[in-house]
Order: structure tokens, then C-alpha cells, then sequence
């Protein structure tokens, strides 16, 4: 396990001082989908943590004409025109109906062009929130800096062609979605746009979704419960494991885990999630009717 990687709020709540100064050692980043998240959870606007810079997940993290994420150039100059520098410490939290929901997907992004120090806060907002940590509606400005993004790590992106191969058995396929979503019950939970014309599961795949890796207060399980929920679940981190959801935000959760907690050596996050499966013609779809 890597301990640098999770945070919690004390240790944000000490280091706030450091988030506030303009040097670009430490920067705190709220990421959240506005569209999904405002009338069910605290908009950054409403309170945030102080010292914290807004990202919006649509606008920021994602191409939404090539429905990719961000370029290089992009996340360079988001971080860039944030006062952020590929040295800087990010800690990244967020809302959703799971905690951190848009955050991970973010941590995910920062991983994938290399950014050597992002972190998390275990927990998201709703942790913060519920335990009467500080609160700011102060929005920060920070002087733009250069940001020189490295190359993509394709080792932790799954595109179709892996999961056609993990199919045939070359990895094991993760699916981070509801139980009503994996069986084919549900395209899209509930208040949520199905963006796929199929329901189902990606044959293959085991389920486990996201209430069962958290704690009642949102935080994370052990180390130890987490290894043995993804046991039971026929992972062991011997083969290489793709995880995916629908967006490739709860994946990303999923990945995280594995990956950075567990130190599972080959895990990908199938972004193109079920959006792009579930509209795939003649892709291969399992239900729990058919299995």
C-alpha cells in the first residue's frame, strides 16, 4: 500500500495554510460535475475547503465532441493557469452520491500524465462536511505558472481492443456499477441519463459496486477488507484487471484501490466504460436473465 496516496482530513485540515499561500508546493482541487452533483450535494460556491480551486469534471477533465478525456495540452494548461507545477503536491476531493465520485476520475487523469505527487482525500466532501471541517465560500487566486505534462501512461488506459482481449481471458474485467445496472435491470441509476441504448454487463465481468468498498462515513475500508472483498470477487492481482462503470468515474475508484492501495501491478480504467460498450453494434452483452 502506498500511504502518501489516501489523506485524511486532519491531515488536509493541517496542511491548510500551505493550500492558501500562492507558492505552488501544496494546491487543494474540489472536482465535481455541477450538472449531477448540485441539487443533491454542496456546491463549491455554497462552501468549499478553504485554499481549494474549483475544477468542473465535464469542462475540464473530459473532450466532450470526442467523448475522451482531456488532451495533453489541455491538462497542462488547466494546471498551468491553477498555479500548478508538475512538482506540486494536488490533493484532490469530491462530491457525488459516492465520495469523490468525480474526484478519482481526476486523480486517474493526473496518473495518467504523470504527475508524481496526487493524493486524495479519503472520504470527499461529504467526510469534510459532516464533521464541521472548515468551510470557505472565499474563492482563491493563484499566480498561472508552466505546467509540462508528460506523456500519457497507456499502461493504466484500457480502450476496447483490451477488453476484447480480457474477454478472451488475457485480464480480468471489474465493473464498479449498481447491481440493477450489472444485471440489466437499469441502463443508468436513477436521475441519471442513460447513455447507452443496452443494459447489461460486459461478459466476463464481476461486480462490485460502490457501497461495498466504503465505511458508513464514506471512507474507505481497510487495506485488509478491501483485499478481501476483491478476493471473493475472483481477484487476486496475479492477472491484469480492467475496470470499467459508465463514465469511467466509479472505474476510477475501482482503479484507484487496486492499483494505488492494493499495489495490483496491471490495472487499467476502461473509460469508455458502458457509454461506449452498451453502444457498440453487435458487442458481445451479458444479463442476469441470460446467465
Amino acid at each position: 500500500m502506498n500511504d502518501d496516496v489516501l489523506v485524511t482530513a486532519d491531515w488536509v485540515e493541517n496542511h491548510l495554510e500551505e493550500f492558501k499561500r500562492d507558492d505552488p508546493a501544496y494546491r487543494l482541487v474540489e472536482v465535481n460535475n455541477p450538472e449531477v452533483t448540485a441539487e443533491e450535494h454542496t456546491p463549491y460556491e455554497t462552501a468549499h475547503i478553504p485554499g481549494a480551486t474549483f475544477f468542473d469534471w465535464n469542462r475540464d477533465f473530459t473532450d466532450e465532441k470526442r467523448r475522451t478525456i482531456v488532451d495533453r495540452e489541455g491538462f497542462a494548461r488547466l494546471n498551468a493557469e491553477a498555479g500548478i507545477t508538475e512538482d506540486t503536491t494536488v490533493v484532490i476531493y469530491g462530491n457525488g452520491r459516492v465520495p469523490n465520485w468525480y474526484g478519482m476520475f481526476a486523480y486517474w487523469v493526473y496518473s495518467y500524465y504523470g504527475h508524481d505527487d496526487v493524493r486524495a482525500l479519503d472520504g470527499g466532501k461529504q467526510y469534510w462536511l459532516a464533521n464541521d471541517y472548515p468551510t470557505t465560500t472565499d474563492v482563491p487566486s493563484f499566480t498561472a505558472l508552466e505546467y509540462d505534462a508528460s506523456e500519457p501512461d497507456e499502461s493504466i488506459r484500457a480502450y476496447k481492443e483490451d477488453v476484447d482481449a480480457a474477454i478472451e481471458g488475457d485480464a480480468a474485467l471489474l465493473d464498479g456499477r449498481t447491481p440493477e445496472e450489472f444485471d440489466g435491470e437499469v441502463i443508468a441509476p436513477e436521475g441519471l441519463e442513460p447513455t447507452a441504448q443496452q443494459a447489461g454487463h460486459i461478459p466476463g465481468a464481476t461486480n462490485v459496486p460502490m457501497p461495498k468498498v466504503h465505511n458508513e462515513d464514506g471512507t474507505y475500508k481497510s487495506p485488509d477488507e478491501l483485499r478481501e472483498l476483491y478476493t471473493e470477487a475472483g481477484l487476486d492481482g496475479e492477472d491484469s484487471t480492467v475496470t470499467y462503470c459508465r463514465l469511467g468515474e466509479r472505474s476510477s475508484i475501482e482503479w484507484f484501490l487496486l492499483h494505488e492501495l492494493l499495489d495490483f501491478d496491471a490495472v487499467q480504467n476502461y473509460d469508455g466504460s458502458w457509454t461506449e460498450w452498451g453502444n457498440l453494434v453487435n458487442a458481445p452483452i451479458e444479463t442476469a436473465d441470460a446467465e
